[in-house]
């Protein structure tokens, strides 16, 4: 069954919905024209019941099957925030407001979600209740957490979940897709390091922690490459660096930030201690101090699989099998569905661009000709998941 022709014909209606969204994006949880737009389509496509205000922005659709004998509830999820970056698109569209842009295809994201909303409402072919949710702050990996905070499961009742994201550089129509981690946990780390200061040319009655920050940051890659078995995967970034005000004075105090990303809970908590023991005692080395914060934002993106068997039949009888990789290696970029996998059951599918510029960078754009296909997805897979 390749894409739904009810679904084709809407092609103009919901790429018109998507350039709208995207010439107005919103940040965070900041998502308010957004969300709006989002309930009032959703009421005006007959959903059984529309609520706002879920984790502070978030909106949930609820739309029943024609049979309810199941008693199953599935929710499919789409991300509203933009980046704060400046769009070099040159689309007749761009945004309208400056540093910020659609830089991630959530602007598409949303609007194939709607459009599916749409077609299940006027379908109602399925046995079961689909719940549409519609997430703010993604790109701050805590909507999802917010959401669920605002006991978004328990209020209806969602049993499995799944979500969609754009995927840069491979072909429209085409879906990826893998069992197990397919994407990494996101953790943050900030590193403050006190030593004493002093004039540059008396660098000797100082404790220079500009020093101890250098030779922390390369300790610190030590993580990946002596404390952890290289068939694991582990990152450790050092992002920003900050010391210093003048350039003739060492300075007191010496800030390092940075991010570390696993596919496995038990290299997460190894690299955590480790990075700890590693910050103070390098800086104990030298005579300074360190303190540590470690902030954990993201669990492993985690595809259940049954659920991604379910998922994987969907797109092949929407693509075509040769246009369905199910064996994609994991990536370690973060997504914060991973709140919601945690969870529930589910998984998380990518879906080609295209030829495109890469995620989050000025360039990006999404190709409109992708919506009948994400749109077919989400229909199918309720059709097909909770079959009258």
């Amino acid at each position: 069954m390749p894409v739904i022709n009810r679904i084709a014909g809407m092609q103009e209606e919901v790429a018109g919905w998507r350039q709208d969204l995207h010439a107005h994006p919103e940040l965070g949880f900041d998502v308010h024209r957004t969300a709006g737009i989002v309930a009032e389509k959703l009421r005006e496509f007959g959903c059984d019941e529309v609520v706002t205000g879920i984790g502070k922005t978030g909106v949930v659709g609820v739309i029943k099957g024609r049979r309810n004998q199941s008693g199953r509830v599935m929710g499919l999820r789409a991300d509203m925030d933009a980046l704060p970056i400046v769009e070099a698109t040159g689309v007749p569209y761009v945004s309208k407001t400056p540093g910020k842009m659609h830089a991630c295809g959530h602007d598409g994201h949303t609007t194939m979600l709607l459009g599916a909303a749409k077609y299940l409402c006027e379908t109602r072919n399925f046995d079961g209740t689909v719940c549409v949710v519609f997430q703010p702050n993604e790109e701050g990996l805590t909507g999802g957490a917010a959401m669920l905070a605002d006991k978004l499961l328990e209020r209806f009742g969602i049993q499995e979940f799944f979500g969609m994201h754009i995927w840069p550089g491979t072909p429209v129509g085409s879906f990826g897709i893998r069992p197990g981690p397919l994407l990494a946990a996101a953790d943050r780390f900030t590193i403050e390091i006190a030593g004493k200061g002093a004039h540059a040319m008396a660098p000797h009655t100082s404790i220079d922690p500009v020093i101890v920050a250098a030779q922390t940051i390369m300790a610190l890659q030590t993580i990946a490459s002596r404390n952890t078995n290289p068939l694991d995967a582990v990152v450790v970034s050092t992002c920003m660096v900050h010391a210093g005000d003048a350039f003739n004075i060492i300075p007191e105090h010496a800030t390092l930030t940075g991010t570390v990303r696993t596919l496995d809970e038990r290299v997460r908590d190894a690299a955590e201690q480790r990075l700890g023991h590693l910050a103070r005692s390098t800086a104990e080395a030298f005579g300074a101090t360190a303190s540590v914060r470690y902030e954990r934002f993201v669990p492993v993106t985690m595809n259940d699989p049954d659920k991604t068997t379910l998922a994987t039949r969907v797109a092949r009888e929407i693509a075509g099998a040769n246009n369905v990789r199910d064996d994609l290696a994991p990536a370690m970029g973060a997504e914060d569905f991973a709140h919601m996998l945690k969870e529930r059951p589910g998984a998380y599918i990518l879906i080609g661009n295209g030829p495109s510029a890469g995620l989050h960078t000025p360039g990006f754009n999404f190709n409109d000709e992708v919506l009948p296909y994400g749109i077919s997805y989400f229909a199918r897979l309720v059709e097909t998941g909770m079959a009258a």
